[in-house]
């Protein structure tokens, strides 16, 4: 099946940003690109009475012109790109979470309005992050530019999740041409007394054992693996985003990584990194 990339799309400038990651993820993965516009009833909330007795939610030709508008300059800018745009009654979350049972990948922007108001540092992208059928990029920040040069960075704990993470990530930097940085967060000395902590030789053999596998998969591929040292993950994994291209999160994590996707980490990347964030959702599975 030829999964496209998926992008929810309401014209604001956060969400045409996370179209344009989203067509260069697309030529990058050789797949379609679905632009998905999700509309409510305009009365669906704050009244007193029954929004669909009015009749039930219709797509409009403002956000179809938006929509075809959108297709068509992306179209001309990535030649050879195939673009298809749909709108679809729903709210935006329930949406794009339906959406990426069939996709390959599910673009998000970290702002928007109207029909994704509040992406992602709302409800509806922690429901996309969280719940989706296949890997998530989320586009932040909207008032940079899109990162063309640095590695991509992923984060090894020696949980599951951190494996499937390091083996998104290592397939982005292939495809990006750039090379790829495992990090392992520890606490300076004499912090964090109480947690177990991995000795600086098993974090060093977290590491080599992670990039082995990287260059068994990917012959050829520059790997580097750091150990950085932090009272907290997410500060520093949210400053070594500063020379990325890419950060690459598990949905789920332990150790130096503890609470991925919904904790405080993976949080801090969304809404502080300062380049996209790649969460590795498994395909075909929502939890």
């Amino acid at each position: 099946m030829n999964r496209p990339v998926v992008v929810g799309v309401d014209g604001s400038p956060a969400s045409l940003l996370a179209a344009e990651h989203a067509a260069r993820a697309a030529v990058l993965r050789s797949r379609p690109l679905h632009l998905v516009h999700g509309y409510l009833h305009p009365l669906g909330y704050g009244v007193p009475v029954n929004p669909y007795d009015l009749g039930l939610p219709a797509p409009t030709e403002e956000a179809q012109k938006m929509l075809e508008t959108t297709a068509a300059d992306l179209a001309e800018r990535c030649p050879g790109l195939t673009v298809e745009v749909r709108q679809v009654a729903g709210g935006p979350g329930a949406t794009l979470v339906e959406e990426s049972r069939r996709a390959e990948l599910v673009v998000v922007g970290s702002r928007g309005l109207g029909g994704f108001a509040g992406l992602l540092l709302g409800s509806v992208g922690t429901q996309v992050a969280a719940h989706a059928h296949c890997p998530v990029l989320v586009v932040r920040p909207a008032e940079e530019p899109i990162p063309v040069a640095g590695p991509v960075l992923v984060g090894v704990d020696g949980s599951e999740p951190a494996e499937l993470a390091v083996g998104y990530a290592a397939d982005e930097a292939a495809r990006r041409g750039d090379g790829l940085v495992l990090l392992h967060v520890q606490p300076p000395d004499g912090d964090r007394p109480t947690a177990p902590e991995p000795t600086e030789t098993q974090a060093a053999e977290l590491l080599d054992t992670a990039a082995a596998a990287v260059r068994g998969s990917h012959p050829g591929l520059a790997v580097e693996g750091r150990v950085l040292r932090a009272p907290k993950d997410e500060q520093a994994l949210v400053e070594a985003s500063g020379d990325a291209a890419l950060v690459v999160v598990g949905s789920r994590g332990r150790g130096g990584f503890a609470g991925l996707l919904l904790g405080s980490v993976s949080q801090a990347l969304v809404q502080h990194a300062h380049c996209p964030v790649l969460v590795a959702r498994p395909y075909g599975h929502a939890r």
